[in-house]
């Protein structure tokens, strides 16, 4: 892989899944795993308590260079051209959807005329990637972060009335940490990673005898190290994005875990460009499968400017 108009609105009740204030079990920006793509783990800092330590973390796709250098400035330009509107937290925004007002529960068209015409290649693009089968995006959204306005996203779940299973985002200008976390009252069941370093194995920790047994001859003892189980509030994931990386959001990590970007991992100028596609009711079979239906006629124009 390269990893509306309409005359009517609709009044649906749904929960507001919004944005939620950062966990209090760790400094803002602190993350103590960091997520590995090769293995699909989430790996013990090195500096922290859970050094050595590890456990799977399922719904995340990451894949580097899904554009070159030429077409991410090209991309950029293009942006540039049309206006950039204050945002929360220093960010600033472009959006190219439907009028959404969350806390009103109403949606409707608006000035919606589609998706911009240079995501046309970067949806095409898309089609490459497995996870992404049969993604049709009905929105897009630009976000412009910078240092000096001290831009972040707090910790937040994207609502999942309105867009769908898979949350698609092209990291472009600079690198970036996107930082999971988990206000589940459940726990989190850690491996140990096994490596030896002058004849121990690390991490440090109880050790439990297994068996004597045999080995070509010779009689030695098993000993493994037990699984450790940890509150999932304390536990925070990094997934490094690289500059023009694509990153795919589903499933645990799309609805168990909320992400954040901390100020400090805004370096220099940074865009990210997020594509979502329709939820089930707003799909074939859906409650709404025809305002999803025109939606998507819209969004697939590429036809459009920032709403």
């Amino acid at each position: 892989c390269r990893g509306q108009s309409w005359k009517h609105s609709i009044l649906i009740s749904f929960p507001l899944t919004a944005f939620f204030s950062p966990p209090l079990y760790f400094p803002q920006g602190e993350d103590n795993f960091t997520y590995c793509p090769a293995t699909g783990l989430a790996k013990g800092n090195e500096h922290s308590d859970f050094a050595g330590w590890a456990f799977p973390f399922p719904g995340v796709f990451l894949t580097e260079e899904f554009i070159s250098e030429a077409e991410e400035s090209e991309i950029v330009e293009l942006m540039d051209r049309d206006d950039w509107k204050p945002s929360q937290s220093g960010r600033k925004k472009q959006d190219y959807g439907p009028k959404v007002n969350f806390k009103k529960q109403r949606l409707k068209a608006g000035s919606f005329t589609g998706l911009p015409s240079f995501s046309q290649k970067i949806v095409a693009q898309m089609k490459a990637c497995s996870v992404l089968g049969g993604f049709l995006p009905v929105e897009q959204c630009n976000l412009d972060y910078m240092p000096e306005r001290g831009s972040a996203i707090d910790p937040h779940f994207d609502d999942w009335w309105l867009w769908g299973e898979r949350l698609v985002s092209l990291n472009l200008l600079s690198k970036t940490v996107l930082s999971m976390s988990c206000d589940s009252e459940d726990s989190i069941q850690l491996f140990p990673t096994f490596s030896k370093e002058n004849g121990q194995l690390s991490p440090p920790g109880s050790f439990t005898q297994i068996s004597a047994c045999k080995n070509s001859g010779k009689e030695g003892t098993n000993y493994t190290l037990s699984p450790r189980l940890v509150p999932s509030k304390e536990v925070t994931v990094a997934i490094r994005l690289p500059r023009r990386s694509l990153v795919v959001l589903h499933g645990d990590a799309r609805y168990k875990w909320k992400h954040a970007i901390h100020r400090k991992h805004i370096e220099h100028r940074r865009i990210c460009v997020t594509f979502r596609e329709l939820s089930a009711e707003f799909s074939a079979g859906g409650r709404h499968e025809e305002l999803g239906k025109e939606l998507l006629e819209i969004a697939l124009s590429f036809q459009g400017r920032p709403v």
